[in-house]
């Protein structure tokens, strides 16, 4: 395969992203209106009251059709992995594919079992009995995410595995490092908390709608109430679990970090920034004379320094610190340069051919001397592929910008919340102008969402697994007028399916909870 075929990986990544992004419309969503409809059955149960069964019903219809769609793009999604990323499936397939595995067997299934009695159990089962399988839909549905995100984790922190070179695969050998890995773990939190975040919004724009129509307004305050809370709950799990993974990539991908912040050189009590623009005129990494951020950036004293490191003194290395190397790191090494990285990688990649010539010719001592240099360098191996430093910085505007939409609408969506809550607590009469503020977080909402996808994933570039295998290695070897080709009839169908979708839900919000009997 020629690795410098950039067209083909630059096509490929689009054909995935563009997956992804659609992929990501609907998941979100369920995640959401999944918790928000369970716990309004589970008032209903609790205190008998047909209204909390009538919301409950309703926001149920809008959870079945986005859930049913979401699907779709899912299984398309999980499939170009052997078609378009065939070296990475064969190089850590037997990793790789294990969470995806579970996720199929276990919680795909969990929520295809309960899910026919929730939607058509009301009168064939008891009340508590059809309070279980919407619950363990929904767990279902999380469960889902959960083995999706720790796959995903794994690519940004590849832990529990050893690379065997005699079959040149990775292989897993501490299924519970991959499964409870920090990376892991935290990834997990902050994107469901995130999805909460997300279906709490919906719910409070389409009741905002109905009390601008003054339909069901009933059903709109109880709605806004239990979406204004929850969301609010989910908010500052997001909040805490945004300091958790800003902390993680400061230990493991830095250069991630870097482009978040649009810092260039490291310092000590590094600032925050709240607002900046990226400088266009900054064309290399080695280009002193044009700093990296326009003078226009608005800081928060030593703050990055303390979400990073939770030390305010600590020094935050920038991007050209990240490619000289020689700062000190965390544990008290010297951090290596890109040019002694690439040479480890490429010390590699010889110690795993000559071991592997030694196995052939029968020469056991030379093959274990080989397999430890191999081992020695083996966290360097993606290097080796790397042609020069600049393609260790990923899209630095792109990033910085993402992070910045995520975090501030983050915290807008908190203030909609206890804006929400202090009206309809209190029973107020909300102004017309809250209404629509309501209608207009919806888009807000997914925007905020997306953009935390495009800084993980594009703030990672250019590894598929970090600092083992870059993208030009993992892609396959296939003709890009294929990958071109699949591309559009993918965003074709992908819009055709969003569009029905959002057709559908208009069409039965516009009915109301008054066709939920």
């Amino acid at each position: 395969m020629d690795l410098l075929n950039v067209n083909l990986v630059d096509w490929s990544r689009a054909q995935f992203a563009m997956t992804a992004m659609y992929h990501w419309l609907f998941v979100p969503l369920t995640l959401g209106l999944g918790v928000i409809m369970a716990v309004m059955e589970t008032l209903y149960v609790k205190t008998g009251k047909e209204a909390w069964k009538q919301a409950a019903k309703f926001w149920m219809t809008v959870f079945g059709i986005n859930f049913a769609i979401g699907v779709a793009t899912g299984i398309i999604l999980e499939f170009e992995f052997g078609t378009n990323w065939s070296n990475y499936s064969w190089f850590v397939g037997d990793i790789f594919g294990a969470p995806l595995a579970i996720e199929g067997i276990l919680a795909f299934f969990m929520e295809a079992t309960f899910i026919s009695i929730m939607f058509f159990g009301w009168k064939k089962v008891s009340k508590g009995m059809h309070l279980a399988s919407t619950w363990l839909t929904v767990i279902g549905a999380t469960l889902s995410a959960l083995w999706i995100l720790v796959a995903n984790a794994w690519m940004q922190y590849p832990a529990g595995t050893l690379f065997n070179p005699d079959s040149v695969r990775n292989e897993m050998i501490d299924f519970w490092s991959i499964l409870l890995s920090p990376v892991a773990v935290n990834k997990f939190f902050h994107t469901v908390t995130s999805a909460w975040v997300l279906g709490s919004v919906f719910v409070i724009g389409v009741s905002a709608w109905y009390l601008l129509k003054k339909r069901v307004q009933d059903f709109a305050r109880r709605s806004i109430l239990v979406a204004s809370v929850f969301g609010l709950i989910a908010s500052f799990l997001l909040l805490s679990t945004g300091h958790g993974s800003a902390f993680h990539v400061a230990q493991r991908q830095p250069m991630k970090l870097a482009a978040m912040e649009g810092l260039y050189e490291g310092k000590k009590q590094a600032d925050l920034l709240a607002f900046g623009i990226v400088n266009p005129a900054k064309k290399h990494y080695a280009d002193s004379i044009a700093p990296l951020l326009m003078p226009v950036a608005v800081p928060i004293p030593g703050f990055l320094s303390l979400l990073a490191h939770e030390d305010a003194d600590a020094f935050v290395p920038g991007v050209k610190d990240i490619i000289d190397g020689g700062y000190y790191l965390p544990d008290g090494n010297k951090a290596l340069s890109f040019d002694e990285k690439k040479s480890r990688g490429l010390e590699a990649m010889k110690a795993l051919e000559a071991y592997r010539g030694a196995r052939e010719a029968g020469d056991q001592p030379a093959a274990e001397m080989h397999k430890a240099q191999l081992y020695e360098s083996y966290a360097y191996f993606g290097y080796g592929y790397l042609e020069g430093p600049e393609s260790l910085i990923p899209n630095v505007p792109l990033v910085f910008y993402s992070f910045r939409i995520m975090v501030v609408l983050g915290l807008f969506f908190i203030a909609l919340f206890i804006v929400m809550l202090f009206f309809y607590r209190r029973k107020l009469e909300a102004q017309t102008w809250l209404h629509w503020l309501g209608i207009l977080s919806i888009p807000l909402a997914y925007l905020a969402s997306q953009a935390g996808w495009i800084v993980a994933e594009v703030g990672r570039q250019p590894w598929a697994i970090q600092d083992v295998l870059p993208v030009q290695a993992a892609v396959s070897d296939i003709p890009v007028a294929s990958v071109k080709l699949t591309f559009f009839l993918f965003l074709s169908l992908f819009t055709v399916l969003l569009v029905a979708e959002v057709m559908i839900m208009v069409r039965q919000i516009k009915k109301g909870p008054e066709a939920e009997n």
